[in-house]
Parts: structure tokens; C-alpha cells; sequence
């Protein structure tokens, strides 16, 4: 249910702002979209485990802040993101 450390060393590439970056919105926010989407199909297999939900449920939320820090502090780099993950709002 986790993603391996193949995929985060590929979004941490693939999202950095700058080398050796692991703390900015965009790569967290990439982990997080890559984290939630492997839970969304775990939940298309195993309706009833909540327990799972309610990780996702505060995985959505965080990532919802982090993005409306990112829209506040630069809204370019923020619409940028949301196209580049295919994330809608």
C-alpha cells in the first residue's frame, strides 16, 4: 500500500526544485497524489477497511494544505503543479 523507494527517488527527481530537494510542496505534494493513488485502487478491492480510509482521508487533507500554501505563497508554481499531477480544482 506504501510506494516504494524507486518511486520517490523518481518524483523526487521529477518534482525538485533544486538538487537535494526533498521538502518542498511540489515534490511533498507529488509523494502524497503518488501515495493516494495507490490507496484509491486498494479501495476499489477492499470496500470495508476503514482503518486505511481514515490514513487517506488525512493524506487528502494534507495535501490540500499544502496546496493552498503553495496557491497563497506562489500561485504560478501552484498551477503548474495541479497540471502536471492532473490534479483538478
Amino acid at each position: 500500500m506504501s510506494i516504494t523507494v524507486e518511486d520517490k527517488q523518481r518524483l523526487l527527481k521529477e518534482y525538485a526544485t533544486k538538487e537535494g530537494d526533498t521538502g518542498s510542496p511540489e515534490v511533498q505534494v507529488a509523494i502524497l497524489t503518488s501515495r493516494i493513488t495507490t490507496l484509491t485502487e486498494h479501495f476499489k478491492t477492499h470496500k470495508k477497511d476503514n482503518h486505511s480510509r481514515r490514513g487517506l482521508l488525512m493524506m487528502v487533507a494534507q495535501r490540500r494544505k499544502l496546496l493552498d500554501y503553495l496557491n497563497a505563497k506562489d500561485s504560478a508554481r501552484y498551477q503548474d503543479l495541479i497540471k502536471r499531477l492532473g490534479i483538478r480544482r
